[in-house]
């Protein structure tokens, strides 16, 4: 009974852990892939006009903080009076804004 239930819970978590990174991905192509990339380069239009980071880079990643990207894609980022990224908080919650900086982490090459 015991190995019944301890499989039955690595079943569920690992059927969670593939929901989030789903989600992540999900989540990445409906609000980040136009100025960032499917593949999170950044060589899109919008994405050469704002400046943004490829993420496939090592030292890009490198100089990355996680609690920096969270609080990027929940209150986005200004320079100045332009807006350089648009906030996600309202539209994400915080685990879809953890799934997708850990989905962020795995572009690094």
């Amino acid at each position: 009974m015991k190995k019944l239930i301890a499989s039955s819970m690595a079943l569920l978590v690992a059927g969670a852990v593939s929901l989030h990174a789903a989600d992540a991905k999900e989540n990445w192509e409906k609000n980040c892939t136009k100025c960032h990339g499917a593949d999170g380069k950044g060589k899109t239009k919008m994405g050469e006009k704002m400046g943004a980071k490829d993420y496939t880079d090592a030292k890009v990643q490198e100089g990355l903080k996680d609690d920096a990207m969270t609080k990027a894609i929940k209150d986005g980022i200004k320079d100045g009076e332009t807006t350089k990224m648009k906030a996600f908080g309202d539209a994400l919650s915080a685990d879809e804004i953890k799934a997708l900086v850990k989905f962020i982490r795995d572009f690094k090459k």
